[in-house]
């Protein structure tokens, strides 16, 4: 069975990623792509489906691990009784495909044991394994080829690779596994220990600007390198997760694809790298959803594939068990074929963004811009699935409706207008029509806070983003009336935030998931806002000390156990922690430039 998801770590090359167990075994790698079929699915099965152990024969009696500083490099140390030993894993970032693994003896002696179970196809396909004739480890099927060196004795039994070795005090043992199409030549050899110098100097030259963020610096950092880690380097998307079908809720249904790239990221992820100074990267992500989007209005979706794919068809894998039993293991998300009218507030608010920080608007982002905003003109007034992507009946979301006003807003400003040479008049109209209904329909009086959508008396997380994105300053007493119940209502044990009440009976599927870290972000930076600093750090400090031991963050955590539920590591998350630590850092951080509002907006 899996460990626990707070048990893995993350390796990746910029264009995929693994997780690699405590117990030194990798459960999870899809090649050549985040979204590639599966290789290693033990995660979402058993040793069966796909997994790589490389752990000591003899019992441990301690096990920690940790990144090199400031790097993607993996060392997990095992302590026994005759020794300690350590194996360094990583992937090359050079495009090459290799996962390097390298055994290292610290004290004593370690017997050691690797198991290599290839399946491709998500578990599915039983590779042919030969040897070529240089000894290379050689597996293929159908499309798809994987070739392993090492220098360790290894042989097959039982449709797996087996081998043990023993390392001493400064000696080493090297793997390196490569994949690559089937009808292509194997791939070239590497040198292992060369690898591991070429890779550690990578990240570090990389993540050098990462400028001080007080306290929070290296948590900063770690952060920031998982987002980097989560970028397809070929196209500049940024995919949620490194995963598909982990749950937000341990035995249920709520198991979604995350190795996609989400609209709704991008303008956070935006300000996360501009204000640390990353601006080819921001860059790139702008592209990318540029070319995404391009074509016609109406068939702007929600999401896409890492190269900008639009169709990416819902399919259950029925081989596949699922994590803990968590049953069905989705491949494709349904949700990119939704109606989600905010991702056009957040495009419009990410070429905003993009101004402000000095770059110049492209040619593409010219030529859509009228065409988006003619399209929202008529569209914002249709109910949607909303950011939370409801499988159940279309609402007029309050969330929705918000962005499609902020659309419209960023469109009225005055240096956006000045860049696109239009006035601007137009859109101010429309935001303002768009600002007095919400303030109208989504404001419940007797609740004294805004709602999750027309006509409900259900609170909803999203709703904290309204001051974060300037629709009301965070003094306005609707503001602070719903921040009060919120508190009141959707906040646990004055830590997690959920995302909305009776989460079955809104979204059309079964109750029951974890607090949305996202969320709880959210609410650090309403505290900043209003000027509960305290607060803000407080919650803060208790939502970093939610990382696993090497720093990363699922979408989700369990109120009531503290496990980690959902896609991991989630981008979102890190995120979140980047721009809190930033607004906590600062006297005005990216809440704070986000959220200033308008003069011209009309508080209904």
């Amino acid at each position: 069975m899996a460990l626990r998801i707070e048990d893995y770590a993350l390796i990746g090359d910029c264009r995929t990623a693994a997780l690699v167990g405590r117990d030194g075994s990798i459960d999870w790698l899809c090649w050549p792509r985040f979204d590639s079929p599966a290789c290693f699915a033990a995660l979402l099965g058993s040793a069966d489906n796909g997994r790589w152990l490389i752990a000591p024969r003899q019992p441990t009696t301690a096990v920690t691990r940790r990144y090199r500083s400031d790097t993607l490099i993996l060392e997990t140390e095992f302590q026994t009784a005759t020794g300690s030993a350590a194996v360094i894993d990583f992937m090359c970032p050079d495009g090459g495909g290799h996962v390097v693994r390298i055994v290292m003896g610290r004290a004593g002696r370690v017997d050691f044991a690797t198991e290599l179970v290839m399946r491709f196809n998500y578990g599915a396909s039983i590779p042919w394994v030969n040897r070529l004739a240089d000894g290379t480890i050689n597996a293929v099927a159908g499309p798809d080829r994987m070739v392993l060196r090492s220098p360790a004795a290894l042989h097959g039994e039982d449709l797996k690779t087996l081998g043990e070795f023993t390392v001493e005090a400064g000696g080493s043992v090297p793997f390196v596994l490569s994949g690559g199409p089937s009808f292509e030549d194997a791939p070239s050899a590497i040198d292992a220990l060369d690898a591991l110098n070429r890779t550690e100097a990578f990240w570090r030259r990389w993540i050098g600007p990462c400028p001080d963020v007080g306290p929070w610096t290296e948590a900063v950092k770690r952060s920031l390198i998982t987002l980097k880690a989560l970028t397809y380097a070929p196209s500049g998307g940024i995919v949620a997760a490194a995963t598909t079908s982990l749950p937000e809720h341990l035995g249920g249904i709520r198991n979604w694809d995350y190795r996609y790239c989400w609209l709704r990221d991008a303008t956070y992820t935006l300000l996360a790298f501009m204000h640390l100074g990353y601006y080819d990267e921001a860059l790139a992500w702008r592209d990318w959803l540029l070319r995404a989007v391009a074509g016609s209005p109406d068939q702007v979706q929600i999401m896409y594939g890492v190269g900008g794919e639009r169709w990416l068809p819902e399919l259950i894998v029925p081989w596949l068990p699922g994590y803990e039993n968590s049953s069905p293991v989705r491949i494709g998300n349904a949700a990119h074929q939704q109606l989600q009218l905010d991702v056009f507030g957040e495009i419009a608010d990410a070429m905003f963004q993009t101004l402000k920080a000095g770059m110049a608007p492209t040619e593409r982002a010219h030529a859509l811009r009228p065409v988006m905003l003619d399209y929202l003109a008529t569209a914002w007034r249709q109910p949607d699935e909303g950011i939370w992507e409801v499988r159940g009946a279309s609402q007029h979301f309050v969330h929705s409706k918000v962005m499609a006003w902020l659309a419209f807003d960023r469109a009225a400003n005055e240096m956006t207008a000045r860049a696109y040479g239009d006035s601007g008049q137009r859109w101010r109209k429309i935001a303002d029509q768009i600002h007095g209904e919400i303030c109208e329909r989504g404001f419940d009086r007797e609740l004294d806070s805004f709602v999750q959508a027309y006509g409900s008396k259900r609170l909803d997380a999203s709703l904290l983003l309204l001051p974060l994105v300037g629709f009301l300053p965070a003094t306005d007493p609707r503001i602070r009336g719903t921040l009060r119940a919120i508190e009141q209502r959707l906040l646990v044990d004055g830590e997690f935030v959920l995302r909305y009440e009776t989460a079955g009976a809104a979204d059309g599927l079964p109750a029951g998931e974890g607090a949305f870290l996202a969320c709880s972000f959210w609410l650090v930076d309403n505290y900043i806002l209003q000027g509960r600093y305290a607060e803000a750090r407080r919650l803060f400090e208790r939502l970093l000390s939610r990382c696993n031991d090497v720093g990363l963050l699922a979408e989700e955590l369990d109120p009531v156990t503290g496990r980690m539920l959902g896609n991991f590591p989630q981008a979102y998350s890190h995120v979140g922690l980047i721009n809190c630590a930033l607004n906590l850092s600062r006297q005005i951080g990216p809440v704070e430039e986000r959220a200033e509002a308008q003069e011209s907006v009309t508080a209904a």
